[in-house]
């Protein structure tokens, strides 16, 4: 896909951030899945949130309009967690998923992470197909007393 942009996520991609994620929920909603705002505040200002030390996180564009994220938190100096890898649902399948992955890892390399970790929902089976192509390795399960009542399977990469 040539006219897709990967960019480092402004605080002015709330709107488009936000209308994102939660159709990407929203896909979810007849298996318990819900979106609370309240629940995922950085996105609300997540330049903001990332500039404070709380790691990096990119938004995918094709022709301007909004139609992926992906982000990472440190763990600790060699670990780190990707966070909210999301894909517009009339674009997936065209390789944006695996271009934001790709940026995202070829970015920790360059700044000396050795390992990438996840949670994922365990609703989320397409996702995790797609980790598992990936390389990314499934752990334990945990349950989350959040609105969803989500349950979700770690993940985890070598990057060495």
């Amino acid at each position: 896909m040539d006219d897709l942009s990967i960019r480092n996520a402004r605080d002015d991609d709330a709107e488009a951030l936000i209308a994102l994620i939660s159709k990407v929920y929203a896909e979810y909603a007849g298996q318990g899945v819900v979106f609370d705002l309240e629940e995922l505040p950085e996105l609300k200002a997540i330049e903001s949130h990332t500039q404070s030390g709380r790691g990096q996180f990119w938004v995918a564009e094709v022709k301007g309009r909004l139609v992926g994220c992906i982000g990472w938190i440190p763990v600790d100096e060699a670990v780190v967690r990707i966070e909210r890898l999301y894909v517009d649902a009339s674009e997936r399948k065209l390789g944006i998923g695996g271009r934001l992955l790709d940026h995202l890892e070829s970015e920790l390399k360059i700044d000396g992470a050795r390992t990438v970790e996840l949670w994922t929902d365990t609703r989320f089976r397409a996702a995790h197909r797609f980790y598992e192509r990936r390389g990314y390795v499934r752990g334990e399960t945990r349950q989350l007393q959040d609105k969803s009542r989500s349950a979700e399977f770690f993940y985890q990469k070598s990057l060495a």
